[in-house]
């Protein structure tokens, strides 16, 4: 029996992925020599080492620091959260020596993140060759796709032979490892064309470089605005799309991994603005500021808030002769809440992924009018025979009553639905049109704007209908 126990205690622990971050932080903690500290370390992946950055205290991490080269802290870090603090956790010397080994992009993220002085003094240590390329990306501002767009590219001139491209190839990969694609450039340097490695390696040597090289290519200009460009990077699957100065001349690229980042932001923004909060928000910032951005919104919303309270207090009368129509509000409320943000999400979702013309629009617009008609004339008739037969047999209203209310309930959800749909459209077309972010349409603004549609379409059929059409 204990054998048996063992086994399957045995079975279980290997079962069970390694618990490699505390295995580091005691590896750290050991009274290990640094020589076999830094062997046992170095047998970790970086994720695993960044990982276990955040269990020891600023002592601890000050011991492991000296046991890595820069390349391997660079590593890690990539993998790391706090990147910032625990750089500054490192001297001067050995901090430059890291951030030389980081990506371009990832390096002018760094120095934008510092304060004044320091952020001159990291640069003015930096090589001549580095502090020019962040030079040039800090003259792009945050918005414009210039400044995320790497060096790490292979470009040749246009007039070499096959044979000397892939000497140049081979010598311009010792600094750059971004090879999948070779861009050519004219004596400018302006961009000719782009060639695929395969087609590079399998082209015979006489081959002219004009013979391999695409010249429908795609291409961004580096002051364009990142959301403006998005959507024409993200239908081209290429392993980099070349960025352009003014002059049209070649000055770094956007890779894959970029364009990944790109709309993992795009989205995280759209997703705050969809809560009606700033994009720009996120969990390390002060609560102060917080409220800042958030109060503003608030404040418009509780504005119409009170226009749906004041909609609904014009109709008490009606309330007051039907006290069932109360009932039934939120059904109406919600059913066209619901038509709304579906409308909403299909036409941020239509104006983030292509630019559409006017007549699009028109063909948007009456196919979202149309889906909330039928969707809102199928619920309109099930709530018409359910709330009907809800207040007749088991409300023991009169028929006549309790079917006019289901019978203006499933109008007004019909009318309601119809509506919510044009609005959860036409309004972020209209933002759009007036270069506002249509994102910012969304979430509260469009619920509360539905349900003041709601509350009038609803009270308002009632008080025509059933009280002055058929008197009830």
């Amino acid at each position: 029996m204990k054998v048996t126990n063992y086994v399957q205690k045995e079975h279980l622990q290997m079962s069970q992925h390694p618990d490699y971050k505390a295995e580091i932080v005691k590896v750290l903690r050991s009274n290990l020599t640094p020589k076999r500290k830094q062997e046992r370390i170095l047998a970790y992946h970086e994720k695993d080492i960044a990982s276990a950055l955040e269990i020891l205290s600023p002592e601890e991490r000050a011991r492991l620091y000296p046991l890595l080269n820069a390349e391997t802290l660079a590593d890690i870090f990539e993998y790391a959260d706090c990147k910032t603090k625990y750089m500054s956790e490192i001297s001067i010397q050995k901090r430059i020596a890291i951030l030389s080994q980081f990506e371009i992009t990832e390096m002018a993220d760094y120095i934008r993140s510092l304060e004044k002085a320091d952020r001159t003094t990291v640069i003015e240590l930096l090589g001549d060759s580095l502090k020019t390329q962040i030079m040039l990306m800090n003259s792009f501002s945050e918005n414009e796709i210039g400044s995320k767009m790497e060096t790490n590219y292979i470009a040749v001139p246009s007039r070499i032979s096959v044979r000397q491209a892939m000497h140049e190839l081979v010598e311009q990969a010792a600094d750059h490892d971004n090879i999948s694609t070779i861009y050519v450039l004219d004596e400018n340097k302006m961009l000719l064309g782009a060639i695929d490695l395969k087609d590079l390696i399998i082209a015979r040597e006489g081959t002219g470089l004009d013979a391999i090289t695409m010249t429908s290519y795609p291409y961004v200009y580096a002051n364009e605005q990142i959301d403006d460009c998005l959507s024409l990077i993200k239908d081209y699957s290429e392993d980099s799309i070349p960025v352009l100065d003014s002059d049209n001349k070649l000055i770094g690229v956007i890779t894959s991994p970029n364009v990944m980042e790109l709309v993992h932001n795009e989205f995280g923004e759209d997703y705050a603005k969809l809560a009606g909060l700033s994009a720009e928000e996120d969990l390390k910032e002060p609560v102060k500021k917080s409220i800042g951005k958030r109060l503003p919104w608030l404040i418009v919303l509780l504005c119409l808030g009170l226009l749906v309270s004041s909609a609904v207090g014009a109709f008490e009368g009606i309330v007051a002769q039907l006290p069932l129509m109360i009932a039934f509000q939120s059904l109406i409320l919600d059913m066209a809440g619901n038509a709304g943000t579906q409308s909403l999400a299909v036409t941020i979702r239509v104006l983030m992924d292509e630019k559409i013309s006017s007549k699009q629009m028109l063909s948007l617009v009456a196919k979202e009018a149309r889906v909330g008609f039928a969707n809102g004339l199928v619920l309109g008739i099930l709530s018409f025979v359910c709330i009907g037969c809800y207040l007749f047999l088991l409300k023991a209203q009169p028929m006549d009553i309790a079917f006019s209310i289901s019978a203006c309930t499933g109008t007004a959800l019909l009318l309601a639905m119809i509506l919510s749909s044009l609005s959860g459209t036409l309004i972020p077309l209209m933002f759009k049109k007036l270069k506002v972010d249509p994102a910012v349409a969304s979430g509260p603004l469009i619920t509360t704007i539905n349900d003041l549609v709601a509350v009038v379409t609803y009270y308002g059929l009632a008080w025509m209908l059933v009280i002055h059409v058929l008197q009830l």
